[in-house]
């Protein structure tokens, strides 16, 4: 004890009894506060012993127990200190502090590295202050890395870019394609969607032709007006001039978010009184036919009574009543196997299809306005996505940024226009008609997939996207895998059914479906996979040109490729998942030669001459189901 006494004292003569205290607390009993601290410092050391090296620290009692209010640092003397056994870090902060430090050092690396790069670049004269002054962005190499630097301007852009556009108009593609290389923010109104602005750019230009662009509220002009100013150098001091004062309330407005215009859309349908009469007074119910329970369904005669007694009229007016109400596709056969006819046959209203819940342009209930126009609703379908494509895509479409898409106006509008599809007579459409609208209609509805539902890896998730995901379009009800199938091909059965074969409403899609197949429509379809054609929205009077077209650069992007030397000819995947619908051989390579460059052509040429010698081997490529965005 007299060891151990005096070995206390040395360590008190040394150390502040105070460290002593806040050591044995932390250190020894894991930041439990001490019960009796009095004994334990009365045994040990003299706690009114005072050094001149000692801290003072400010003791609080609460009854008896105490407690120090300031964390001291340690002292030089003592070991560092260790956390108490059986308390862990968590991953969660381990992978934090190590994702800080690591963060922290490439960014001293890259800071260093950027700031040597450039001085290398001023000592060789490659980059000059004079250019770096001229000049808004420097753009070079480090270790593989592509750096873009953008010095601050001294005149800061305050005003706003706006230009009036129209879809698929290429004029209007120059200007965006240049307003987005200088890296502009503009604001583009597309006329052909927003239809009502047209009349304030008549007012303000006193014409309705399109590019027509706005600095703040000046109009500039057009697309030459553009090129003059670009091509004479005076572009950047102009725009400096132009837009150096916010823009005021005289400049035309953007676009807003959720407003749709006065009177759009069709008129309440004039066979709507007789339908809320059908709801109201209709004995709905669940009943047996053909050994099967059909569900929410009623009888022909039960239709026509219930009209004769509302309207007093006879029973031959209420049966051809009830003939318009299932050709506006208010009501449907349970079976399809008719119109309507007055007796015991069952129909069922739109609304209580089973399909109808699964349709992701229904939205609670139908739509009951008046059907507009099938051309009209098709041409409408493709100014929109086709606004859409041109606005928030890649110049070439490769690229798809579906996250700005499901926030934008226009796709909002879409939303609008797919509940439309629900009552549309697509029977009045003409053969172009009708594949330009499926053609367009698919892609829009791959689009409203990928945002709406998002696609998973596997091939059960693949096939769930394009049969499950579904619209309502002239009262029945399509999945992806319909249109393509039984709507665009006519029919045909896929070789790899990797996709599950869906059909509903069977006279129908017979009507609808194509009897002259072509094989080009492969080429216009996007599944929004990289593997897959690029998106793109056709025009009826022009969709077989527009495929053609389609197809060459499909086959320009990666599409066929040729080894000469090993007689192998690669192909894409999509030809052997449809096999049935090209040729076979020699015979699919010749047709192949009308799609491709000169160079492919001349290659494929030489393997099928007399000349090549040998068999030609084709290999398909794998399939990339990643998405296109």
């Amino acid at each position: 004890m007299k060891e151990g006494s005096r070995r206390y004292t040395q360590l008190d003569k040394q150390i502040p009894p105070t460290y002593l205290l806040w050591l044995l607390n932390t250190h020894f009993l894991g930041n439990r506060e001490f019960k009796s601290c009095t004994a334990i410092s009365s045994d040990i050391f003299d706690c009114s012993h005072s050094d001149s090296n000692s801290i003072p620290m400010k003791e609080t009692s609460n009854n008896g127990q105490y407690s120090l209010e300031k964390t001291l640092p340690p002292h030089p003397h003592l070991p560092k200190l260790e956390p108490p056994r059986g308390t862990r870090v968590s991953s969660e902060e381990a992978t934090h502090q190590s994702f800080t430090v690591d963060m922290m050092k490439l960014i001293r690396q890259s800071r260093n590295a950027i700031s040597k790069r450039i001085s290398i670049l001023h000592e060789n004269g490659a980059v000059s202050k004079k250019d770096l002054d001229e000049s808004d962005v420097s753009e070079f190499e480090i270790s593989g890395v592509k750096v873009l630097v953008k010095l601050k301007s001294e005149e800061e852009i305050r005003g706003r870019i706006t230009f009036f556009s129209r879809s698929n108009c290429r004029d209007s593609t120059a200007v965006r394609s240049f307003l987005r290389e200088r890296g502009f923010d503009f604001s583009e109104i597309n006329i052909d969607v927003y239809g009502h602005r047209e009349r304030e750019l008549i007012e303000r230009t006193g014409s309705s032709q399109v590019p027509q662009i706005f600095f703040n509220e000046k109009h500039f002009g057009g697309l030459m007006a553009l090129n003059w100013l670009r091509n004479s150098g005076e572009f950047d001091r102009r725009i400096k001039e132009l837009l150096a004062e916010k823009c005021c309330g005289d400049a035309p407005a953007p676009v807003m978010y959720g407003f749709d215009e006065e009177g759009e859309g069709g008129g309440v349908d004039e066979m709507m009184s007789f339908v809320r009469v059908l709801r109201q007074k209709l004995p709905i119910k669940d009943r047996l036919m053909k050994m099967k329970i059909v569900k929410n369904c009623f009888s022909g005669a039960e239709v026509v009574e219930i009209l004769i007694h509302h309207l007093d009229c006879g029973r031959k007016q209420a049966v051809e009543i009830g003939k318009k109400l299932a050709k506006k596709h208010f009501i449907h056969h349970v079976f399809g196997e008719n119109d309507f006819e007055d007796g015991t046959h069952y129909y069922r209203l739109l609304e209580h299809e089973p399909f109808i819940s699964n349709c992701y342009n229904f939205r609670g209930s139908t739509n009951d306005m008046e059907p507009q126009d099938a051309v009209m609703v098709g041409q409408k379908l493709f100014k929109i996505m086709t606004a859409i494509l041109e606005s928030y895509s890649s110049d070439d479409h490769s690229r798809v940024d579906y996250m700005r898409i499901s926030q934008s106006e226009e796709f909002r509008r879409y939303l609008n226009l797919a509940q439309d599809l629900q009552r549309l007579n697509l029977l009045e459409l003409s053969t172009n008609e009708k594949l330009a609208f499926f053609l367009n209609l698919y892609n829009a509805m791959v689009i409203h997939a990928l945002i709406r539902i998002g696609r998973s890896d596997g091939m059960i998730a693949r096939r769930s996207f394009f049969t499950d995901f579904q619209y309502v379009v002239g009262g029945y009800s399509y999945s992806l895998n319909s249109i393509r199938n039984n709507i665009i091909r006519g029919g045909h059965r896929q070789s790899y059914a990797f996709i599950k074969p869906f059909m509903r409403g069977g006279n129908t899609h017979h009507k609808l479906g194509h009897s002259k197949f072509n094989p080009l429509v492969h080429f216009g379809l996007c599944d929004g996979t990289k593997s897959s054609p690029v998106v793109r929205f056709f025009t009826p009077q022009g969709v077989e040109a527009e495929l053609k077209q389609a197809a060459r650069e499909f086959f320009r992007n990666g599409g066929i490729d040729v080894v000469l030397d090993k007689r192998v000819v690669h192909l894409s995947r999509i030809i052997k998942c449809y096999k049935e619908d090209f040729s076979e051989g020699k015979k699919l390579l010749k047709w192949i030669m009308s799609y491709v460059d000169a160079n492919k052509a001349g290659l494929l040429t030489h393997l099928l001459g007399e000349d090549g010698g040998g068999s030609v081997h084709i290999v398909y490529q794998d399939y990339d189901w990643s998405i296109n965005s």
